[in-house]
């Protein structure tokens, strides 16, 4: 039997940070850490867990993704008569409503929005809410997951079964369009995943698309089964900047550290979600796009610009195509459906990968390491690499003993110590820019 006055820090790692990037000049990212305060509270609402990704002109963005970090768990345990999943569903439908009125009053707001991902820690298991791009993964092992699915055009194109299964549609659709979001339409469809069972190891990461853009999934199991979670939060964010980090970065990490949090096999209770018949409007946008996308490919045409006549058509049946998808395929709940022991909501994890630490990923590391330190000396920037030298031979060496994981994990630590100085020479910097000549500071 669990006590009664468990810490819930023994039983759980968990770790968040958000950045920047190295070329927005806001943070249109949010996230949530809302651990159970005890448990009574543990056992019919779980821990929850959100990050979210706002868009949209002006702070419109910011305050999407902010909305949606308060209104989604204050909603949810207002929905406290409800099943987790159930509840968690109604607070994110809820909450696009009020995103979406918040829009409609102010003309510098219009048509923002933002995703939502959101995972529940429950003793039934482990269930995410879903809307957008943002990723929910578990490593287990080796194995990590992907549980969220992307509601983004190339991946809805993807999901159709209309293409070839060696069609590189990434090469041709941008990975960035997302077909589902918060706040641009009055209603939204939810997706859920779960109940999932947990075990004692599994590592659960939350992350906006600034961190999947730029990290692979081999590249991001193969940090977290090599890093503690502090470690892990912070070398992800410092990679995916280095990589250019051209949007802002939001890891969240949580791993399960005791058997509290175990999910047994009479532990698995029914959980009630519903399932909509009602079509999903389609996003007008497409139907714009379609509309522009066609009326150039005549105008081009009829200048004898035919190479362009065809992309700009393509465009338009790619919107169309789209367009397609989202009226045949989308619906949002209004029955019910009971999901009990060995039943499952949604269809996930859709992705899977096996990421073991291997010597192409540690030489990749040290590669970028020997970049970093060189940019460092040519742009002569006081930096001191003694830390980082360190960091590096003791890579080297795991590397030469074949333990790739230590190796991951010591190449990881000293770009995080080259970047953690970085930060703090932009600050200083910062801080001096704002400082006007005379003002006696």
């Amino acid at each position: 039997m669990m006590p009664e006055n468990i810490q819930w820090d023994q039983c759980m790692q968990r770790a968040a940070a958000s950045d920047v990037g190295m070329r927005r000049t806001n943070n249109q990212d949010a996230f949530v850490v809302l651990p159970a305060g005890d448990l009574p509270n543990w056992r019919e609402r779980g821990h929850l867990f959100l990050v979210a990704d706002g868009m949209g002109a002006h702070a419109a963005g910011e305050v999407a993704s902010k909305l949606a970090a308060a209104g989604i768990p204050h909603t949810y345990y207002i929905h406290h008569d409800k099943p987790a999943a159930e509840a968690i569903r109604l607070a994110i439908i809820e909450t696009n409503t009020q995103i979406h009125q918040r829009g409609k009053a102010n003309t510098d707001f219009y048509n923002m929005g933002t995703t939502a991902s959101v995972l529940l820690l429950l003793p039934e298991g482990a269930v995410a809410g879903h809307v957008g791009d943002s990723r929910i993964y578990r490593l287990r092992q080796n194995q990590l997951d992907q549980i969220t699915f992307d509601h983004s055009l190339l991946w809805e194109m993807q999901a159709t079964g209309k293409f070839p299964k060696n069609a590189k549609l990434e090469s041709v659709v941008p990975k960035n369009v997302i077909t589902r979001s918060l706040g641009p339409n009055s209603s939204v469809k939810v997706d859920l995943e779960g109940p999932f069972p947990i075990e004692l190891g599994d590592t659960f990461l939350l992350c906006s698309d600034g961190l999947t853009a730029k990290v692979e999934d081999d590249e991001l199991g193969a940090l977290l089964a090599s890093l503690d979670s502090e470690e892990a939060v912070r070398v992800l964010v410092d990679l995916a900047n280095l990589r250019g980090g051209p949007d802002n970065i939001t890891v969240l990490i949580v791993k399960i550290t005791g058997t509290e949090l175990i999910t047994s096999a009479d532990g698995i209770r029914s959980a009630v979600a519903s399932r909509s018949r009602r079509k999903t409007a389609v996003h007008p946008v497409l139907w714009v796009i379609m509309g522009l996308c066609t009326l150039a490919a005549f105008m081009l045409y009829a200048g004898d610009l035919h190479k362009g006549a065809l992309m700009a058509g393509a465009g338009a049946a790619i919107a169309g195509l789209l367009a397609l998808i989202q009226k045949l395929g989308g619906f949002d709940g209004d029955s019910s459906h009971v999901v009990g022991a060995g039943d499952m909501l949604g269809k996930g994890p859709h992705r899977r990968t096996t990421c073991l630490p291997t010597n192409r990923f540690v030489t990749q590391l040290d590669e970028l390491a020997a970049e970093l330190k060189e940019a460092a000396n040519q742009a002569e920037w006081k930096i001191d690499f003694a830390q980082f030298d360190s960091f590096r031979d003791s890579a080297r060496l795991a590397t030469q003993q074949r333990d790739f994981r230590n190796a991951v994990r010591q190449y990881g630590l000293g770009i995080s110590h080259i970047m953690e100085q970085l930060r703090q020479r932009r600050q200083k910097q910062k801080a001096t820019s704002t400082i006007e000549p005379g003002s006696g500071e």
